[in-house]
């Protein structure tokens, strides 16, 4: 009976900006604005480190698939956002929910653990300065990519199963302006209470196990630092962290308001407005911080505007 019901549903309407009919032309210029600013930056820091043979290090490498995870995880999202904006019936099908929820998940895990990798990078870089090329070899940050990309995956077709096999035979209005875990469950016709806290689970592996390991390397890489006898020793050390510090705040610290916090604090509004921040601002914040923030990616991006620093090497 609940697969004949959910089968009734073909389509979602996404709610997203309803509540503000007169500002859809601004947000969609804004937004659109954003969007752009995000693809350009994110392929320039790609391209950028693709190009300059002094950035082919484990540090660079991660950050690279960071930014074209950014760039596949805004996709996901913001063009069917914009186009929303502008017309009136914004629906989506059932195979395209569950296909954008797929992703975006997806997408989500892998950020979240890119970074704990990026975590451990700066740990061993710091803490272990001298085995640094043999423990960080181009095999093993491979398989760390590689290992990231299909954990966060496998969570998010396990999640993906367990709210798509709940019968929908209600309302089809989410409230949001993308198919996401909370308001789905809120649409569903049944409950799946071992759904659910599977769901959580993954929840809690994803964002606080990353966070909590990024933490751990970064009370051994402060106790590391502390014990450099220079204050000049000191403040370099803890410079190549800055940038990382900056993304993996903003980054856990939207991602845990929106999916561990309690959901009954916010309106819709608010949770609206969060989730723009997390799905807008992080992408963009990353290859901004690095670029304004690191020296390195400084002076490789002035180099990148002539000939490849590889091919003059060569």
């Amino acid at each position: 009976m609940g697969r004949e019901n959910q089968t009734v549903l073909t389509e979602f309407i996404l709610v997203g900006f309803s509540n503000f009919p007169d500002l859809k032309i601004p947000l969609f210029l804004v937004f659109s604005l954003i969007y752009l600013v995000t693809l350009m930056a994110n392929i320039i820091i790609i391209t950028t480190i693709r190009l300059n043979c002094s950035l082919h290090i484990p540090m660079y490498f991660f950050l690279s698939i960071l930014s074209f995870s950014e760039i596949c995880y805004s996709l996901v999202i913001i063009p069917n956002m914009l186009a929303n904006l502008l017309r009136e019936k914004k629906t989506i099908s059932f195979i395209g929910c569950v296909t954008q929820m797929f992703l975006f998940l997806g997408l989500a895990g892998t950020n979240c653990m890119l970074l704990a990798v990026m975590g451990y990078d700066r740990y061993v870089s710091i803490c272990k300065p001298l085995r640094y090329q043999i423990l960080m070899n181009q095999r093993l940050c491979t398989k760390l990519v590689a290992c990231s990309i299909s954990l966060a995956f496998i969570f998010s077709i396990s999640e993906t199963i367990i709210i798509f096999t709940l019968p929908f035979c209600g309302p089809n209005k989410v409230k949001h302006f993308f198919c996401d875990l909370a308001p789905l469950l809120e649409l569903a016709c049944g409950r799946n209470y071992i759904g659910e806290i599977v769901i959580f689970i993954i929840c809690v592996l994803v964002v606080i196990s990353s966070f909590l390991f990024i933490l751990l390397s970064y009370i051994l890489i402060a106790n590391t630092v502390l014990k450099i006898p220079t204050t000049a020793g000191k403040r370099k050390a803890f410079s190549t962290c800055a940038s990382h510090l900056i993304v993996v705040i903003v980054h856990f610290g939207c991602a845990g308001i929106i999916y561990l916090g309690p959901k009954s604090s916010y309106t819709l509004d608010q949770t609206t407005f969060i989730s723009v921040s997390y799905t807008m601002v992080t992408p963009l914040l990353n290859p901004l911080v690095y670029s304004l923030r690191n020296k390195d990616v400084q002076i490789a991006l002035k180099k990148s505007l002539g000939k490849s620093s590889c091919t003059q090497r060569k």
